[in-house]
């Protein structure tokens, strides 16, 4: 079962990804003032948190396939 091995390194690399950064960040342009041509912008960083309990079930699921995986090629 070659899927399952990839898709369990895939959910250990995501999850400890998510541990390691515990969140996304990203930057939006906002205008403040628009008076014809003068305009007014600023930056706002927003976070979105990822709760570490996610990390580690995506660390741990990835474990178990990754356990599957290698049970059922060697059976």
């Amino acid at each position: 079962m070659k899927i399952m091995l990839i898709a369990g390194v895939v959910l250990i690399l995501l999850g400890a990804a998510a541990l390691i950064y515990q969140g996304v960040t990203y930057t939006t342009k906002k205008k403040v003032i628009d008076l014809g041509p003068i305009q007014a912008t600023t930056k706002e960083t927003e976070t979105i948190p990822i709760p570490p309990v996610l990390g580690w079930i995506a660390v741990g699921g990835g474990v178990f396939l990754v356990v599957v995986g290698l049970r059922s090629k060697s059976g």
